[in-house]
Formats: C-alpha cells, sequence, structure tokens
C-alpha cells in the first residue's frame, strides 16, 4: 500500500449512476418516469429498466401488491406512488389532479383502459357492497326491528333515507331510481342495484 487511494474506473461511475432513489430528490416528471420504468397498457404492469439499489435489475416487474389496501405502490426515490396514478404520467404526461379510478374496481388491475380520472366523491360511489352487506344491493339491507327492507343512499357525506319496503324488489328500484336522481349512475359504471333489477326483468 502507498498510501494513495483508489480511484473507481469509469464502468464502476457508470454502474453507479443507474441506481435510482439516490442522491437529491427530483420532482417526478414523465421523462424521468421513463428512464425508470415501462409500463405496459394492455397488462397494466410497470417493468424496471434500471438496476435500483442492488435488489431490482432491469425487466424486474415494479410494485407491491400486499397493500392493505389493495393498490399497486411503486417506490421511487423513497416515496410511494400509487400504480394507477404514475400510469396517468406514463400516458398523460402529468399527475390527475382527482382520483384515478379503477372502473372494473379491482385495485390491483391497472390497465390502461380500465382507469379513468374521477373526483373522489365520484370514485367513492363506484365501489362494491360492503362484506356486511346481505342483501347484494349497495345501500339496501334488511331491518330485523321493523321486519322491512331499508333503502338509503349517500350523497356529499350525508345519509338519506329512501324508505322501509316488505319486498326487497322494491327496495331495489328505490335505491336505483335515487342513484338516477343524483346522478350516481354516471360515476357507477356497475350499479347492484340495477343489476339485481336487470337480473329479476324488473327492468330493461
Amino acid at each position: 500500500m502507498n498510501g494513495t487511494q483508489e480511484r473507481p474506473t469509469s464502468g464502476g461511475v457508470q454502474n453507479a449512476n443507474q441506481f435510482i432513489g439516490i442522491g437529491k430528490k427530483q420532482k417526478l416528471t414523465q421523462k424521468r418516469l421513463k428512464e425508470l420504468l415501462d409500463y405496459n397498457p394492455m397488462t397494466g404492469i410497470f417493468k424496471w429498466k434500471t438496476y435500483r439499489a442492488g435488489k431490482v435489475s432491469p425487466g424486474d416487474i415494479a410494485g407491491t401488491k400486499n397493500h392493505p389496501h389493495g393498490y399497486v405502490y411503486i417506490r421511487i426515490n423513497k416515496k410511494n406512488y400509487k400504480a394507477a396514478r404514475l400510469a396517468w404520467l406514463y400516458m398523460n404526461g402529468y399527475f390527475p389532479e382527482h382520483c384515478v379510478d379503477h372502473i372494473d374496481r379491482d385495485r390491483k388491475n391497472d390497465k390502461w383502459g380500465n382507469l379513468r380520472h374521477v373526483t373522489q366523491s365520484c370514485n367513492v360511489k363506484n365501489s362494491s357492497p360492503k362484506n356486511t352487506n346481505t342483501s347484494g344491493v349497495t345501500g339496501v339491507s334488511f331491518s330485523k326491528n321493523r321486519n322491512k327492507w331499508v333503502a338509503q343512499i349517500t350523497v356529499k357525506y350525508k345519509n338519506i333515507s329512501l324508505g322501509r319496503f316488505k319486498k326487497i324488489e322494491d327496495a331495489a328500484m328505490a335505491r336505483w331510481e335515487a342513484e338516477k336522481k343524483y346522478s350516481l349512475n354516471k360515476c357507477a359504471t356497475d350499479s347492484s342495484a340495477y343489476n339485481f333489477l336487470t337480473k329479476n326483468k324488473l327492468i330493461l
């Protein structure tokens, strides 16, 4: 040893620069995103184009699907992004002002044809019946105390009662009429009330 430090080779510097998430943070742009990731609009899958901290190689699928809320998240420069929002940036060149909604309600399906830009209130409306729902129709439940079907709807975070009915068909119809009245049908691409009524041939 002669006490002098060994200088890295040009190849070493080049390889080091291939890693992301190192150095000064920068605002994520479409150009930068396309340098880091490749997005397939037909499959909705992102793949890395660069090495990443020695853990990821080019061609590896990006993102984690084990998030509690069911979305795919991709971490770039120590920040987590929803894959759906990255898809919007990748395809359109800007981050959406509001929410990116999954039309089929599958939060892991980030295919471009399954994504749309909607307000938060509209995004909430395009949701499936809760697990505790026994009627299969959003906003319709059975009241054991009154022995009737109860219909309701939420508009601008306010719960509105639509009445109590002896038959589930009438409660579902009340729910569907309310969805049209408050324009929920313009947000919900797959109304459970509409599906119930058409399945039972109550509407065409």
